[in-house]
């Protein structure tokens, strides 16, 4: 007869560690759609933004089956991250930003049909930082091997450990996970904003080939943006910022992160092919 011991103790295992987080999760209702989040602080609960009505009400679901109403504080889309209000008297969870190796095992405890639920899976890809289709910055690339449905959405990662590196989202083929450094920085921000600074030049900007490399050509201008005030005009072809050689347009755009805002950058352009310096200091892109 097959010895069952090992398989028994990884089950008890991974059952003690969903029993252990679960409190933390809670179901997350808007306008028709349903998702997971988790109590971030006391009084503050980070869910998946993309899973999050963009109007109408919010109602957060509890375990004993009981709801409570929410508000926005902020949601960021560029990062998948969505942060609300609501005094659910719920213990908050503790992220680790430590990263999980690739095949380790992952257990994302989230919620479905307001009961908590879990699905146990693999990392199938754990790499370096990388930007989003819709622009944010993401401390590392995480992919899990697991299936979840959509009302699964937003629950939490945890590892082997039981420790909680990040929040699961659906992505186009896969599932994410947005790492805890992410999750940190943004929640932050948005708790005390309600939304996350970026850069602001006040540019259209469109990739030109040139003799001597790549530029851009501005092809409109805020006229009450930092670029106007500084004099650069429509027509004009930036060439280099702080002393470095434009490589495109979107390289310009990854620089304006929200760190970039308030401070003054070089931009070398040309007007009429004669070159031309401007001073501009960068702001804080408005919101949509």
């Amino acid at each position: 007869m097959t010895d069952l011991t090992p398989l028994s103790s990884l089950s008890s295992a991974l059952a003690d560690l969903v029993a252990r987080a679960a409190p933390s999760v809670v179901s997350v209702h808007s306008h028709r759609s349903r998702a997971t989040g988790f109590v971030w602080k006391s009084g503050l609960i980070v869910t998946a933004d993309e899973a999050l009505a963009e109007e109408g009400e919010v109602e957060i679901g509890l375990a004993d089956g009981s709801r409570m109403a929410a508000t926005i504080a902020g949601r960021d889309h560029t990062t998948d991250i969505a942060l609300l209000r609501a005094d659910t008297g719920i213990a908050p969870i503790k992220l680790t930003t430590t990263v999980p190796a690739l095949g380790a095992l992952s257990v994302v405890v989230a919620t479905n049909r307001d009961t908590p639920s879990a699905a146990l899976g693999m990392v199938s890809l754990s790499g370096k930082s990388w930007r989003s289709l819709r622009g944010g910055d993401i401390d590392a690339r995480i992919e899990l091997d697991v299936l979840l449905r959509p009302s699964q959405e937003g629950g939490l990662a945890l590892d082997a450990a039981g420790e909680a590196f990040g929040m699961a989202v659906l992505g186009p083929r896969r599932v994410l996970v947005i790492p805890a450094a992410t999750i940190e920085r943004v929640a932050a921000q948005l708790e005390t904003r309600g939304r996350v600074a970026r850069g602001y030049l006040g540019l259209g900007l469109q990739p030109v080939r040139l003799d001597d490399g790549v530029g851009a050509m501005v092809m409109n201008v805020d006229k009450a943006g930092p670029s106007a005030a500084a004099g650069i005009r429509q027509g004009d072809v930036i060439v280099a910022v702080n002393d470095q050689k434009l490589s495109g347009v979107r390289a310009l755009s990854r620089t304006l992160g929200p760190a970039s805002v308030g401070t003054v950058v070089g931009v070398a352009a040309r007007r009429g092919g004669e070159p031309i310096d401007f001073k501009v200091t960068i702001g804080e892109r408005p919101e949509a």
